[in-house]
C-alpha cells in the first residue's frame, strides 16, 4: 500500500521560511506524481504544486510561483516543499498526495498524507 507522511510544519513569522517533507513508501506507477495541497479554515482544499516522479517535471499554482519550490530526493524516497517569503494567507494544513499526473492536474488524488499545520503570524 502506498503511504505518505508529511512533516516540517510549524509557526513562522511573515517573510520567513519552512521546508515541508513528504516521505513516500510503497508501490507507485511510472506516471505517478506527488503533489502538495493545502486547506485553510473555511476554504476548499487547494492544489499548489506537484512533481512528476518519472522525469522530475514540476508545476506550481500562480499564488506560490517564485516563492515555493518542490523537489525530490529519489534515494530517500522523499519530496520536499521549500516555502519562502511566507504570508499570513499561506496559513493552512498542508498535505502531500500521490496519483497519476493525468488525475492530479485536475486537483484530485487517491492517496493522502495526514497533513501538517503551517501558521504564518506575527
Amino acid at each position: 500500500q502506498l503511504q505518505l507522511v508529511e512533516s516540517g510544519g510549524g509557526l513562522v513569522q511573515p517573510g520567513g521560511s519552512l521546508r515541508l517533507s513528504c516521505a513516500v513508501s510503497g508501490f507507485t506507477l511510472d506516471d505517478y506524481a506527488i503533489g502538495w495541497f493545502r486547506q485553510a479554515p473555511g476554504k476548499e482544499r487547494e492544489a499548489i504544486s506537484c512533481i512528476v516522479l518519472s522525469d522530475g517535471s514540476t508545476y506550481y499554482k500562480d499564488s506560490v510561483k517564485g516563492r515555493f519550490t518542490i523537489s525530490r530526493d529519489n534515494a530517500k524516497n522523499t519530496v520536499y516543499l521549500q516555502m519562502n517569503s511566507l504570508k499570513p494567507e499561506d496559513t493552512a494544513v498542508y498535505y502531500c498526495a500521490a496519483d497519476r499526473y493525468s488525475k492530479m492536474r485536475f486537483g484530485a488524488a487517491d492517496y493522502w498524507g495526514q497533513g501538517t499545520q503551517v501558521t504564518v503570524s506575527s
